[in-house]
């Protein structure tokens, strides 16, 4: 499975994505850094969309044809990984991890 297929998942089960979005947010609290409390906001702030376009709020009619995700899926990754990185770094510059 390719990584849009797998990450594609999230159109049918969209708090699968609230995971993600917890896990970060369990290392805002470990960390106190403000990047993996933006990292988990915008994987919430993911979920909200999905759902808007499950249900037909934030699209006319026409939801199938889903050229968006080619931005954001690969963007949700990045956000991910830079908010456990800046995360672990703080631990680690602190001396906690």
């Amino acid at each position: 499975m390719d990584f849009f297929g797998l990450m594609g998942v999230l159109i049918d089960k969209p708090w699968l994505a609230l995971i993600p979005a917890g896990l970060l947010l369990l290392l805002f609290t470990a960390s106190r850094n403000r990047l993996a409390l933006a990292a988990a906001g915008i994987w919430v702030l993911y979920c909200l969309y999905e759902y808007g376009m499950t249900y037909r709020l934030l699209c006319s009619g026409e939801c199938n044809i889903r050229i968006d995700l080619l931005v954001f899926y690969p963007s949700l990754v990045l956000v991910a990984l830079a908010g456990l990185v800046a995360a672990l770094h703080s631990m680690w510059k602190r001396g906690g991890a």
